[in-house]
């Protein structure tokens, strides 16, 4: 199975228009157009029923104290966790590309909705749900694509999987609210084959933003 995209080239630097957050010189960071990328696969399985689309970033600080501080790092020895930016589900097997912008094309305070999208697909909530929580006027439900914004004091540059599952049935046994851990906890057993890409991103200046 191969997984192909004329937005992202694996290895590179994603470009700002698909990120949530961008540099600034006056503020550290300013929104992006937040553009889901061009997706495209080829080479899967004959009994495959539909596919199934995470994004997760898997450098995203265990701890929280020093992202985004004045005069603070986060350092690199921090252990990461698991940061998912898309979970998109029950894509029809008949659907093997998804155009630049189609789910995404800019940051929506307290989230796109969800679940239903385009296709006849679902969509999970990403990580900006937990990121947001506590934030009055950006908490909510973020369902769908939202890009890379790393902590811009972060040691290591971040990298950002895209991964297209090929499974053997038309709908996961989801429902209501779901997301990453979910999805890679009812894919099992199912994936007849996968494909990934990485794009990496940073916002820190000392990286090469």
């Amino acid at each position: 199975m191969k997984l192909t995209s004329t937005s992202i080239a694996d290895g590179q630097k994603i470009p700002g228009d698909f990120a949530f957050c961008i540099p600034d010189a006056a503020h550290h960071v300013c929104l992006g157009k937040n553009l889901n990328p061009q997706l495209a696969w080829s080479d899967f399985p004959a009994g495959t029923r539909s596919f199934a689309v995470i994004c997760h970033d898997p450098d995203v600080p265990s701890r929280g104290d020093d992202v985004n501080q004045e005069g603070r790092v986060v350092p690199a020895s921090l252990p990461r966790v698991d940061f998912f930016h898309w979970v998109l589900i029950d894509l029809p097997v008949a659907v093997n590309a998804l155009k630049e912008g189609e789910f995404s094309s800019d940051v929506t305070p307290r989230g796109k909705p969800g679940p239903q999208a385009a296709h006849g697909a679902r969509q999970g909530v990403n990580n900006y749900t937990d990121w947001f929580a506590g934030d009055n006027d950006m908490r909510g439900d973020y369902h769908g694509y939202d890009g890379p914004c790393p902590p811009w004091n972060d040691e290591i540059v971040h990298h950002y999987v895209f991964t297209v599952y090929a499974l053997d049935i038309e709908q996961l046994p989801l429902t209501g609210r779901f997301g990453g851990p979910e999805v890679r906890a009812v894919m099992q057993g199912h994936v007849l084959a996968e494909a990934s890409l990485t794009g990496i991103y940073t916002l820190n200046p000392a990286l090469g933003a």
